[in-house]
């Protein structure tokens, strides 16, 4: 990502709304698969560890996290984790059969071959082993968003599924994700294009943004309330995409 952004990121990822329901929502997939808390865990993609600290918290032992950016895992290690470290998620350093849970979050699409990169994560996990893949959603919610924070597209729930089925995953869960704001987001995105092909808009650096302490708790509820609907529904948009899938045994 752009170094400008990249800042931004580790100054607002611990509080801002969206990371905050992010994050929820893929600890409640992680706690769905009732996993044992010696569970050998890998997260792609860690950045500072507020994931790896929410786990730690809730008593699970072994985890790893990688990242590509070596502000991120200095600050991760800053915080006492020893098994993090500069690593391309594309290309792993691990030895076969190494994990029972591999994490990547907003990871996929960040590598060209998303192939390679999938065959990869199971290399790594054990047979039986889980991953838990988020990814953004649409191509049609293409922005100056991903543009800095070098995405190479954005996914349907449909071609997220085939991509993964094609690498050999078997999947067991899949939905779209932020469902309320999907609306209200594409609208958005829609006004974005006009005014730059009016020459009205900035270049900018992306969504992210600092809320008032109020707006970014009500978005924060919003998105909790609608992690809770996930564990019995799936949504038929959003704009993100994920998906809960095995290696085979």
């Amino acid at each position: 990502m752009d170094i400008t952004y990249e800042a931004r990121y580790h100054q607002l990822e611990e509080q801002h709304w969206w990371f905050a329901g992010r994050r929820h929502i893929v600890f409640e997939q992680i706690q769905q698969l009732q996993l044992p808390p010696t569970a050998d865990i890998l997260e792609i993609g860690c950045s500072g560890g507020p994931l790896l600290l929410a786990l730690k918290a809730a008593g699970y032992q072994h985890l790893t996290g990688i990242d590509v950016s070596d502000k991120a895992i200095a600050v991760a290690q800053a915080r006492g984790f020893e098994q993090v470290m500069v690593m391309d998620g594309a290309r792993l350093d691990f030895a076969d059969n190494s994990f029972d849970l591999v994490v990547a979050s907003d990871v996929l699409e960040h590598i060209e071959d998303e192939e390679a990169a999938l065959r990869e994560w199971c290399r790594v996990l054990r047979p039986g082993g889980r991953i838990i893949v988020f990814v953004p959603a649409y191509q049609f919610l293409w922005s100056r968003h991903d543009e800095v924070n070098h995405h190479f597209r954005r996914y349907t729930l449909a071609g997220l599924r085939q991509v993964m089925q094609r690498t050999g995953w078997q999947i067991e869960r899949a939905s779209y994700w932020n469902f309320l704001l999907f609306f209200p987001t594409a609208v958005l995105r829609r006004l974005q294009r006009t005014l730059h092909a009016a020459g009205l808009a900035s270049a900018g650096a992306g969504d992210l943004r600092q809320l008032s302490a109020p707006a970014n708790k009500a978005l924060f509820n919003l998105l909790k309330a609608e992690n809770r609907w996930l564990r019995k529904l799936s949504f038929p948009l959003g704009v993100s995409t994920f998906a809960v899938a095995r290696k085979p045994a």
